[in-house]
């Protein structure tokens, strides 16, 4: 099948109507996660892609959760890879105004998933279909890894093509939310974590009588706040690089949240008490108790050597101890890498505005293809109905994620 645009971004323009119909095929799905069934959606790809002349392979370690890699040959030996995840998080359809399962209204698109990200991958297959039915080859080679798992950090998904080795590239863009009405970015950084479960001892004895006892939740409490106290003010000290990464990230959340509380989020510790369990009764004196605390570090910043102040800190707090802990290292591109570059001139191309280069407030896959050695961001524009009722895109935040998309091979062949 040819078409009668020239090039691949007239397909894209000229295509908006079908865009919005793959956009809504992929949400009248239901892939919640969990339970995170994706299989139904990668048929729905399948078909769509059935027409055109790309190579697809099936990775699969979950039928339920397969995962879908598409290739198209480029002119060159340099690898472009693109990722969506199909999963979505739970959504409760009574309290929707619009159906979850997709519904266009004017010019916006509802359903779990329209931002983030079945919109993104849909512009991604749009993408593939510019490039097939304009028949034009691409000056790098082009490689689509549609996944499952993703919102529960799941090893169905990317872990798996990862660790099959079935996937690699010299640069790589992640169609996650990265835009916000009227305000652009591009993701270059995540932060590192130390997840840590406090467990805290006490002496039980009655609640009429609590002075008898020792009382494990106060206690857990205490050495919470002693963490703050003790991390929660230390700004960071990171390299000229990432000095100005969290620069462009301050002056991106400052107009939501406030410049002082933009800057405490990126060149402090943010250290968030997720959950505390103990006590067996509102009449005892709890003898046990567990806390789960969420501490992020920006990029640049060493977290072993912040876990080990950690230690040091919980061994001075009576009656605590680490019961378990993980921890990941932030991640980060150079603002000025020609994958940051491309990105970012495509967006601001496509927006007519500023395009900040900033850091993601977590890490997800981003990191973890970072960390196998490919050069990553993470670009879509959306709104800020990520995880919300009633989640939407739009017709322009669809269309123009796939110009960008199909832009970018060229961008990054021919950098201006």
């Amino acid at each position: 099948m040819t078409s009668d645009a020239r090039t691949p971004d007239e397909y894209v323009e000229s295509h908006r109507e079908e865009l919005v119909d793959l956009t809504l095929d992929l949400l009248s799905v239901d892939t919640s996660n969990p339970p995170g069934e994706t299989s139904e959606a990668l048929s729905l790809i399948d078909e769509a892609l059935a027409p055109l002349s790309v190579e697809t392979e099936r990775v699969v370690a979950d039928p339920a959760k397969p995962n879908l890699l598409v290739r198209i040959p480029g002119e060159s030996d340099r690898r472009l890879l693109y990722v969506g995840h199909l999963d979505t998080v739970p959504f409760d359809a009574d309290v929707w105004s619009h159906d979850p399962l997709g519904q266009r209204v004017d010019d916006r698109i509802y359903g779990r998933g329209a931002t983030d990200m079945k919109g993104q991958i849909a512009a991604m297959l749009q993408t593939i279909r510019a490039f097939s039915n304009t028949e034009t080859e691409p000056p790098w080679n082009l490689t689509f890894a549609f996944v499952s798992d993703e919102e529960v950090g799941g090893d169905a998904g990317l872990p798996t093509v990862l660790d099959r080795d079935k996937i690699d590239g010299d640069a790589c863009v992640i169609g996650e939310p990265t835009c916000e009405t009227g305000r652009y970015s591009v993701t270059v950084a995540d932060r590192g974590s130390i997840w840590v479960t406090l467990a805290a001892s006490g002496e039980a004895a009655h609640g009429s009588r609590p002075i008898l006892g020792e009382n494990a939740i106060d206690r857990l409490y205490e050495a919470v706040q002693t963490l703050r106290r003790r991390f929660g003010s230390c700004e960071f000290t990171v390299d000229a690089s990432m000095e100005a990464i969290l620069d462009e990230s301050v002056a991106y959340y400052a107009p939501t949240i406030g410049e002082a509380a933009a800057r405490d989020l990126f060149r402090t510790p943010s250290i968030n008490l997720g959950t505390i369990e103990g006590g067996d009764a509102i009449n005892s004196v709890p003898q046990s108790a567990t806390a789960a605390i969420d501490i992020r570090l920006t990029a640049g910043v060493e977290t072993s050597e912040v876990l080990s102040d950690i230690r040091d800190c919980v061994a001075d707090c009576e009656g605590i101890t680490i019961a378990d802990v993980a921890w990941s290292v932030g991640t980060a591109e150079p603002i000025e890498s020609p994958l940051v570059e491309a990105v970012s001139t495509a967006a601001e191309r496509v927006s007519g505005d500023r395009v900040f280069r900033r850091s993601a407030t977590g890490g997800g896959d981003a990191k973890r293809l970072r960390n196998a050695g490919i050069p990553t961001v993470e670009f879509a524009f959306g709104t800020d109905t990520v995880h919300a009722v009633d989640e939407y895109t739009t017709l322009d935040a669809l269309t123009n994620n796939a110009v960008v998309y199909t832009q970018l091979p060229e961008r990054l062949a021919s950098p201006t």
